[in-house]
Order: C-alpha cells, then structure tokens, then sequence
C-alpha cells in the first residue's frame, strides 16, 4: 500500500457535483458558505508538512493514492470514440433509454413486480446531485395536484451537507433531522431513529441511504423492516440514495436492497443513484433518479413532469459516461470484469478497516473499535470527537470532517502507521 499524493486533484474532491457537489446560480449578489470540505481542502492545500494526508475526500483513492480509471472503462471510452454508428447528437432528455432500463434493473433487481407493473420509470441526470434535485422537484407534483407540497425533508443526522440546500433550491424549506449516528455507541441508534419518526407529519419525505455519507454506518436489514413499517403506517414518503452504489458489497443489486425491499412492499418512492463512484466516471458525473408510483396510471403523469422539469434545468444529459454504463451492464463478459474489479475496492476497503482496528488495539488505543470494520462502503466514522480532529489537524496534519468521519480508501500501506499513530495520540495527549 503506498500513501496518496500530497495534493488531491488541484479541481477539488467533488467534480461535476457528483456526489454532494452544489448546484451554482448566477448572479447572486452572497458570497456562500464555505462548506468543512473546502475548508479543509483549502487547509491542507497550504500545509507544507511532508507527511500532510488529506481523508475527507469523496473519491475512491487507489493503494497508489490516485482516483482510478478501470482499464476496461478507459478500454470502452476508445472504443465508442472510434464507433462509426455514434453520431454526436443530443440525447432524449430523460437520457439514454438503454442505460435507465441497466440503472433500473441495478436498483430494483431484473424481477421487480414494480417494473412488471408498469409503475416505474428512469431519469438519467448529470450527477448524483441532479438526481436529488430532480426528485425535490418531483415531489411537490406528487402529493397534491391542486397545492404545492414544501414539505417537511427529514434528513439523517449527520448527513451530506450539500442535501438541506439542494432541496432549498427547489423552494422546500422545512428542513428536518433524525437522529441517525449515536456517538456513544459508534453505531445507527434505531430507538431515536424510530421516535423521531414517529414524530414526523404525514408525506413527511425521509431521506436514508445505502451507502451512508459520511458515517459508513448502513441499517440492518431487519431495522429496514421496523422503519419501512413505521413509513407505511404514518404515511412518509421514502426518497433513498446510493451515492457509491455496488462500493459497500461489490454487487449493484445488493447495495440496492433497500430499494429492492420498499417497492416489494408496494411502497411509492424516488431513490437516487450514482454510477460515478464504481466505474470511475468523476469527471462524467453519471446518475440517475429512479421512480416508482403506487399505481401505473400515475406513472405517465409524473414523468411528464420529470421531462418538464429536466428540459429547465439542463435540457438534457451528457452521453459518454451512460454509454459507458449501459456497454458494461450490457456485456456478459464486460459485466465479469467489471465486478471482479468492483470487488478488489471493496476488499481493499475492508482489509484497510481490519489493518486499522487492529494497530489501534495494538497500540493499547483507549476505546473499542469494532465498529470500524462493522461498516462498509467508502466512508468511516472512526468516533474522534471535534476536539481530537482539530489535534489531528493542528498537530499531525491530518485533516479528516469535523465529525470524525473519513475516506477510508484514501489509507494506505505508506501512511497507515502514521495515521493510527497519530489517531492514538490524539486520545490519550492533554494539551
């Protein structure tokens, strides 16, 4: 394992808005807020210290520290360049039919009653955040014809900075939380979860994902069943994400079980996904929002809507990067590779939780840390209060988000002594 450069990419961690990348309106007059993520960027952009590392990245970082192109990817991107069949020409604004009909199929499994019942369709949008936006938009349309719904959001706390204004953007504004992460437990609490929920007005939207931003903390599927229960009887609405789908177990369709298991409960829902993340596609900005409507005969209806919507927000999406998609899922032989590559992340993801929890013990670091290898995906909440992370920054020049939570794929064989070394010191020195 070698340690990632001494910069991430001078463009920044989230390109294209995908995942968690802002949607920026001209002219206004307010310099925004910067977000911890920039500031932290910023910070570590002008640290000089040698052994500098930068974990609040969104990107998968290779053993080499670099994002990753899969040589099949790249191998597809030269081959469509030089098909003669392709013309450049715009797509259909909902997007490439064949890669919405691949993104459907990953979310909701190849024999969902839902699809089979005509009550789903498929955007594709520039990004994981368009998807999101896309669907703020839709669900004003869905509840009431004759009102605007403006909410109330419930999104997870702690959650991805970016989703409160995003839905904002879209004229919501009642913006709530759950609770999500308990830092005593370093783990889901899903007796608070549960109360707050049951709090919640009715066509509340509740917001989870697969794939949790940025804790790495994902339900049970036995908690799915508890809340999808709670959902169905007070009457919320379930908008799901998966933000580095296939990244948590190596395979498109479990990481979708969620979505999987609501729409077989009959449940109406929006859920939207990110293909950026398992195939390299940064700079592409791949996503795709799913619907699925309780009855076919509002599906038409809704999508009429979606289309309205997408021709006023960015007319229509990029081709390059879905095509990519649609070629692997496609391909039975391309499809091989492709999760065969997905895979190794994944174990390396994982074997980079055990290395960790292990030198922390070996180390005689105060605490437990099973719950490092206990969540998956991308992300990590090591359970570092705000007090230790500045000591990380300050003093290891270790920059990680202010809740403690980090890119575990940005550790590696050259800086992983450094990193638990320096997590031990930052429990167990008084300043």
């Amino acid at each position: 394992m070698s340690e990632p450069g001494s910069s991430p990419d001078e463009r920044g961690v989230n390109q294209n808005g995908d995942p968690g990348g802002k949607l920026s309106v001209s002219g206004s007059t307010h310099t925004p807020a910067e977000s911890p993520e920039t500031r932290l960027l910023s910070a570590f952009k002008t640290d000089g210290h040698a052994r500098k590392v930068y974990l609040a990245g969104r990107e998968y970082y290779s053993e080499e520290g670099k994002t990753f192109e899969l040589r099949l990817v790249g191998k597809i991107k030269q081959q469509l360049s030089s098909d003669p069949t392709l013309r450049p020409e715009y797509p259909p604004s909902l997007g490439l039919t064949e890669f919405t009909r691949r993104a459907t199929e990953a979310a909701l499994g190849r024999s969902s009653h839902a699809v089979m019942e005509n009550r789903v369709f498929g955007v594709q949008t520039p990004g994981f955040t368009a998807a999101v936006r896309l669907g703020a938009e839709l669900l004003k349309h869905c509840f009431d014809d004759s009102a605007t719904w403006c909410g109330p959001v419930y999104l997870s706390s702690p959650c991805d900075d970016s989703l409160a204004g995003i839905f904002q953007a879209a004229g919501i504004q009642d913006i709530r939380k759950y609770y999500y992460w308990d830092d005593r437990r370093r783990g889901v609490c899903l007796e608070k979860l549960l109360q707050d929920l049951e709090r919640a007005p009715e066509q509340s939207v509740v917001l989870s994902a697969s794939g949790h931003y940025p804790t790495g903390a994902d339900l049970s599927q036995r908690q799915w069943s508890v809340i999808t229960q709670l959902i169905t009887r007070r009457r919320l609405f379930p908008f799901l994400l998966l933000p580095a789908q296939a990244l948590c177990y190596g395979d498109l369709e479990r990481d979708g079980w969620p979505v999987q298991y609501c729409a077989s409960q009959g449940m109406e829902l929006l859920c939207a996904q990110s293909f950026s993340h398992c195939f390299g596609l940064y700079g592409e900005a791949v996503g795709h929002l799913l619907c699925v409507s309780k009855q076919s005969s509002l599906r038409l209806s809704v999508q009429s809507q979606a289309d309205k919507t997408v021709r006023s927000l960015w007319a229509e999406p990029s081709a390059q990067g879905a095509h990519v998609v649609a070629t692997v899922l496609c391909n039975p032989a391309h499809l091989v590779e492709w999760e065969g590559d997905v895979k190794h992340i994944v174990e390396r993801c994982m074997l980079i939780r055990f290395i960790l929890k292990e030198r922390l013990r070996l180390l005689g670091t105060p605490g437990c840390w099973d719950h490092l290898t206990q969540q998956r995906g991308l992300y990590c909440c090591t359970g570092l209060n705000g007090q230790q992370v500045e000591f990380l920054s300050t003093w290891r020049h270790i920059y990680l988000l202010p809740g403690g939570c980090l890119n575990i794929s940005a550790i590696n064989g050259r800086n992983l002594d450094y990193i638990t070394e320096s997590m031990h010191l930052a429990l167990t020195t008084s300043l």
